[in-house]
């Protein structure tokens, strides 16, 4: 290298890009990179706030300032669009999810060296960051690290277990995967831990599928004022900021339908939001979220009807769809391909479309473009703070 080069953007993994196209590890924008191959930091380059910060893999972008950090998440999306040759009539600036807001989260525990281990992943591996701060997960999740490990500091033996975290209505509601039980004195002491650190359940999986092992009270969370039953692992949205900016967009853009179609419904996070000026047809494939769905859709008395329907294997038509003036969709990582279409060759005028990966999203939005949509905003959301992991929620017209 013979000469310093500025970094002029973030590419999609987190790392700087200079004007030679060179990808430089841990830069922000306005870092030069000298010709040693050293970084000299720039003004939007500040100081990580967690130790474990270049380790540990929950966090890529903590030496970001708010700005650049916003600017990342707005550009992701854009870029997105911009690469299936969409450009929306309005992007709203980024919404970002605050500090230690995130309420679920999966953390890997192992036994390294005779000692608990817990935390994240590493970074591009299967090793295991012993957390002992965390700037992301809501207090309540990471106050629960350290008993975890005193917990397990306990046991004998190997293990490697997979431990999700959730925050629901009750408390803490955990899961441990891989955890076996040997006997009545593990099992009362366990029994103990859960009655001692108020834990709302606890989900364990010893080999044959997950299993209540502690449940006082019926586990719930609550969804636009519904509360809504909780199955074990069910999606949530990962921070209650990040699904606030996200129903209130649905409202904004559906509220004035009579009739509304949530495909990929869930436990009915739209649903509910939508509920009090739509009837509301909820389609979801995963039965206890469908169910969870109904149930308080009926103790609520809303306008609301869960159908329990695979979107993949059997969209909704295009004839089905007749009588709907909106449709909501939030579909997982991979999109919404074969019922994007369907809603291409549909009557409805009016679709938002919620997203957790901007590529995904071009793809499935390209095809409303070609259908005679128009892209008519964009709203960027980066609930999953400090990660290279962004959402949005957009709404398509025609």
């Amino acid at each position: 290298m013979s000469e310093t080069e500025e970094i002029l953007r973030v590419a999609a993994k987190g790392d700087g890009v200079t004007a030679s196209g060179k990808h430089v590890a841990m830069a922000a924008p306005g870092d030069l990179l000298l010709a040693d191959g050293s970084l000299r930091e720039g003004p939007h380059h500040v100081a990580p706030p967690c130790r474990h910060f270049g380790k540990c893999g929950g966090c890529q972008l903590q030496h970001f300032d708010e700005e650049t950090l916003g600017d990342f998440v707005r550009d992701r999306v854009v870029l997105a669009a911009h690469g299936q040759g969409m450009e929306a009539e309005k992007v709203y600036p980024p919404h970002l999810s605050p500090p230690r807001s995130r309420r679920r989260a999966t953390l890997r525990a192992i036994n390294g060296g005779g000692r608990p281990v817990i935390g994240f992943n590493e970074a591009g591996s299967h090793r295991v960051v012993d957390m002992r701060e965390c700037h992301v997960l809501a207090p309540e999740l990471f106050a629960m690290v350290e008993p975890l490990r005193v917990m397990l500091g306990r046991r004998k033996g190997r293990y490697a277990l997979e431990i999700e975290l959730v925050r629901c209505d009750q408390g803490v509601d955990c899961s441990i995967k891989g955890l076996e039980l040997g006997g009545l004195e593990e099992t009362e002491a366990l029994l103990d831990f859960c009655r001692d650190k108020g834990l709302a359940r606890l989900m364990l999986d010893q080999g044959y599928g997950p299993e209540v092992f502690w449940e006082p009270d019926p586990v719930t969370v609550t969804l636009s004022n519904v509360p809504v039953d909780y199955p074990a692992g069910a999606f949530l949205q990962a921070t209650p900021d990040g699904e606030a900016a996200l129903t209130a967009a649905a409202r904004d853009w559906l509220g004035g339908c009579a009739n509304v179609a949530d495909l990929f419904a869930g436990l009915g996070t739209f649903a509910f939001a939508l509920a009090g000026s739509s009837r509301v047809i909820a389609a979801e494939a995963a039965r206890d979220a469908f169910l969870a769905c109904r149930s308080a859709a009926g103790r609520a008395r809303l306008p609301v009807e869960a159908v329990h329907r695979d979107l993949f294997r059997n969209p909704m038509r295009a004839k089905e769809l007749e009588g709907f003036d909106g449709v909501l969709l939030d579909p997982p990582r991979a999109g919404a391909r074969s019922q994007i279409e369907q809603l291409a060759q549909s009557g409805v005028s009016r679709i938002a479309y919620i997203s957790c990966n901007p590529s995904s999203w071009a793809r499935d939005g390209r095809i409303l473009m070609d259908a005679g949509f128009r892209l008519a905003e964009l709203r960027p959301v980066g609930q999953f703070r400090w990660s290279t992991h962004v959402e949005l929620a957009s709404l398509f017209l025609r």
